[in-house]
């Protein structure tokens, strides 16, 4: 009587490679989920953070609803310059943050006479600014590891004029790129000093017209409570 070929071991072992490429898939897959979220956490955490500008602290350079990025690493390599818009926590409640431009440098006199700012006894030009301050500030020497910083719109801003200097190690970061809405996307220059007191444009193109609706991404601003990546005025 002839035999009929068994094949109960070949089913069995072709379902055995079946699961084996299925939990070698499912692997794969949380792994690399894992590797994106580590990758995400320490770009986030080390290099760069998106924030959203709620206020009119710093217009005309920066408008209420503008999305940026922050460049967290810079100051890690570098000290904070003057003109640098950055992005810091709130001394006055460390859940905020605030978005303002850095004025005056550690070891130098800053003074306000009828909005008019002297560094040093020396006038400074601020060509970014619309409006003069109403007010004026007595001389006083920035401590070390300070920073004198305010915002662009001057008669609109709780900044150093208001609560005083700024701890560096309050600062989160440069701002950097303007990517929202589309019409602001581009470098956000950066002022830089010459000894005269005039002031000289770099690092690129920064749009102000254009829609502010629709704008992707998670929000950060200047410092309002309650919203974790929104800096304030």
């Amino acid at each position: 009587m002839a035999r009929r070929p068994n094949n109960q071991g070949g089913w069995m072992q072709s379902d055995q490679e079946s699961k084996s490429r299925t939990r070698s898939a499912l692997r794969e897959f949380v792994e690399t989920i894992l590797i994106t979220l580590l990758i995400y956490f320490l770009v986030r955490t080390f290099l760069f953070e998106n924030y959203r500008v709620l206020g009119q602290s710093m217009h005309p350079t920066l408008e209420n609803g503008q999305y940026l990025v922050i460049n967290k690493l810079l100051y890690r390599l570098q000290e904070p310059q003057r003109g640098d818009i950055i992005v810091f926590r709130d001394v006055r409640d460390d859940s905020r943050k605030l978005i303002k431009r850095i004025i005056g440098l550690p070891g130098e006199t800053v003074e306000i006479q009828g909005g008019q700012l002297y560094i040093d006894d020396r006038l400074i030009d601020e060509p970014y600014i619309d409006q003069l301050g109403y007010y004026s500030e007595p001389a006083s020497l920035i401590p070390d590891g300070h920073f004198y910083v305010l915002g662009d719109n001057r008669n609109n801003s709780s900044d150093s004029h208001s609560w005083g200097t700024l701890p560096g190690d309050k600062i989160v970061g440069k701002a950097w790129l303007s990517y929202w809405p589309p019409a602001q996307w581009g470098i956000i220059p950066h002022e830089t000093y010459a000894t005269s007191g005039s002031t000289q444009v770099e690092d690129g193109i920064f749009g102000r017209s254009g829609s502010q609706h629709g704008a992707p991404g998670s929000p950060a601003d200047t410092g309002t409570r309650g919203n974790r990546n929104k800096p304030s005025n």
